[in-house]
């Protein structure tokens, strides 16, 4: 008896702090901040008109505050906290302002605070990356409040269902970092925002091309290189699986460069710099959800299946449904991450997870993919609808649009009093 009450002990682990896995995790929680600012704000900066400015990168540096503060007052315990009988779909209202958060709280095997940071700064980019399909019209005030009101109540719950214990989690949905959590979701209130606030004036009659594509390639090499701590850091730990994750998220990073510049290539006789920037950013943005779980050869084919589908939905489809998506928000992001999603389930396997079971229809198992299309499903129903809901209720209170006066002017003078030289 006293055997095997020694064995039972022994086999109970008491949760404690690895000062390697911490380390990468500041690293990169550091890392994924970058992504945000100077990445993102520098990416959508070069892409606007230059009278627009100002306006894009203040409004991601401060996205960058104003998700942090929404984050440690409910946004955190809405996603991993405890929400008793509607754990299935969001977390409870125990952990608000942070609370019970302390010096020795710990997860996993690094302290909670560097976990909640780390989901912190995911917050952050999700909400930023909206901003791209209604640039140019959007009141700075008006964006503020949407914002606000998205994070809490789409984000949080969407973050929830798939890794803080919700039903799609529950269910098998694989998402490693966040094709699902945050790009389709992005992607897709993105569209819903660009559609109820209609197209900018002038759009489709005037010249609305990007004013700095240098701007916009150091950007996407921010993002490039902060991608490692988005992708590798979902690990949560210094490990193999990491490293694997860090290589597939190169390679599909530069095959989707390639076949999105090929196929621009073959149909306008030119490559861009814009296009191997934006192709790049496709096959992140793809191989997000499928990082811990796909081989080199799956990165590989996610890669060119990111550059193909996503250079056609920001252009073809774009062109064909008229609507003003300014920075292809949804074309990238959204189309990036069901793209990736659905190969998450074709190439995920066993092999890199050390699970016992096939994992993903490579392995054998097709009804994966299946797993995969319900989330996605799920995510595109309900952010759909909220953003929409949301949208319509700031439009009631704040208004949603500047006037036809500023926009014509620019939201640098007209919004901030400020300009570029």
């Amino acid at each position: 008896m006293l055997a095997a009450a020694g064995s039972a002990l022994a086999q109970e682990e008491v949760p404690t702090v690895d000062s390697g896995d911490t380390a990468w995790m500041i690293t990169a929680t550091a890392l994924v901040l970058m992504m945000t600012i100077p990445g993102l704000a520098l990416f959508y900066g070069g892409m606007v008109r230059k009278k627009n400015v100002v306006a894009m990168t203040a409004q991601n540096f401060a996205l960058a505050a104003l998700m942090s503060v929404v984050w440690m007052v409910i946004g955190y315990s809405l996603a991993f906290g405890d929400g008793g009988a509607m754990q299935a779909y969001v977390g409870g209202l125990d952990n608000l302002f942070l609370a019970g958060l302390g010096v020795d709280s710990i997860s996993g095997t690094i302290p909670e605070s560097v976990f909640m940071t780390f989901q912190m700064t995911f917050a952050i980019i999700t909400a930023a990356l909206i901003t791209g399909a209604f640039a140019d019209r959007m009141k700075f005030s008006s964006m503020l409040v949407f914002m606000t009101l998205w994070s809490i109540v789409v984000y949080a719950p969407v973050c929830h269902w798939v890794w803080g214990g919700g039903f799609l989690g529950s269910d098998g949905v694989l998402d490693f970092a966040g094709g699902t959590v945050v790009h389709i979701n992005a992607g897709v209130a993105g569209l819903v925002a660009c559609l109820v606030l209609g197209p900018r004036k002038g759009y489709g009659t005037e010249n609305m091309a990007p004013h700095n594509v240098v701007l916009t390639m150091i950007g996407a090499s921010f993002l490039w290189v902060g991608w490692f701590g988005f992708n590798a850091g979902s690990e949560l730990a210094a490990d193999g699986r990491a490293g694997m994750a860090m290589a597939v998220t190169q390679i599909a990073a530069a095959m989707a460069a390639l076949s999105w510049m090929a196929v621009e290539w073959i149909i306008r006789g030119k490559p861009t710099l814009l296009g191997l920037a934006t192709g790049a950013v496709a096959g992140l943005i793809a191989i997000t959800p499928a990082a811990g779980f796909v081989n080199p050869m799956g990165a590989f084919w996610i890669g060119i299946a990111a550059g193909v589908f996503c250079y056609f939905a920001s252009t073809s489809l774009k062109k064909a449904l008229g609507y003003d998506d300014a920075l292809d928000v949804f074309g990238v992001h959204a189309v990036g991450g069901i793209v990736g999603a659905i190969l998450t389930g074709v190439f995920a396997t066993a092999a890199i997870t050390g699970a016992d079971a096939p994992l993903g229809a490579i392995d054998g198992n097709w009804a994966q993919v299946g797993v995969q299309i319900k989330g996605i499903v799920a995510t595109i129903l309900y952010c759909g609808l909220a953003t929409f809901v949301l949208l319509m209720v700031t439009k009631i209170f704040f208004g949603l649009r500047i006037t036809p006066q500023e926009e014509v002017e620019g939201l640098d003078i007209s919004l901030h009093g400020e300009v570029i030289q």
